[in-house]
């Protein structure tokens, strides 16, 4: 159903993970992420937009005291990145000293999440760590390394389940590849 309703839009979505995938990957990071900060505190950082519909899920998984923040950042066009990174939301919650684990949705080239963590680290936390629904290391241009990774995943551009194009289908429920936009661009 709504693959469907892309597919009259001209777009060409293939299912690469299912809800079910998606609920059974995180409910096993969830599991990961407790065991290590067991008695700890931990401040998530959920980079926006994307890692929204993720954070809320993994969140309510957690067995350990979170506290939420948010970041704003971008570097997309349509279906390329830019190269330039740019912080449209900082934080708000002071992280020296704190354990801070960064929720992305996606990491691809790194080059997004490679400023974030520079950024983060010259603030004094306690402990750093990156965790990532989906880890795409073949398009990989800096060097960024998730200690938390969901899915690895191999090739195709990523929609749905927060994944975007143009700030579109973030609201499917599965996550697709897309094989073809409207005008025949991939």
């Amino acid at each position: 159903m709504e693959r469907q309703l892309w597919l009259d839009r001209g777009f060409d979505l293939q299912l690469r993970y299912s809800k079910d995938r998606i609920n059974a990957e995180i409910a096993r990071l969830a599991a990961e992420i407790s065991s290590d900060f067991q008695g700890q505190s931990l401040l998530i950082v959920v980079v926006l937009k994307g890692a929204f519909f993720f954070a809320a899920d993994l969140v309510r998984e957690l067995k350990v005291p979170v506290e939420l923040d948010y970041v704003t950042l971008s570097s997309y066009a349509g279906t390329s990145t830019t190269g330039t990174v740019a912080i449209e939301k900082d934080l708000a919650a002071d992280i020296a000293g704190r354990h801070v684990l960064v929720l992305e949705d996606i990491v691809d080239t790194g080059l997004t999440l490679t400023r974030l963590m520079d950024l983060l680290q010259q603030r004094g936390p306690e402990s750093l760590n990156i965790c990532t629904l989906i880890d795409k290391k073949e398009r990989r241009q800096a060097e960024v390394e998730p200690k938390y990774v969901g899915i690895a995943c191999e090739g195709g551009f990523l929609v749905g389940y927060g994944l975007d194009l143009d700030e579109q289908m973030r609201e499917l429920s599965n996550i697709y590849e897309v094989r073809q936009t409207p005008g025949g661009v991939e």
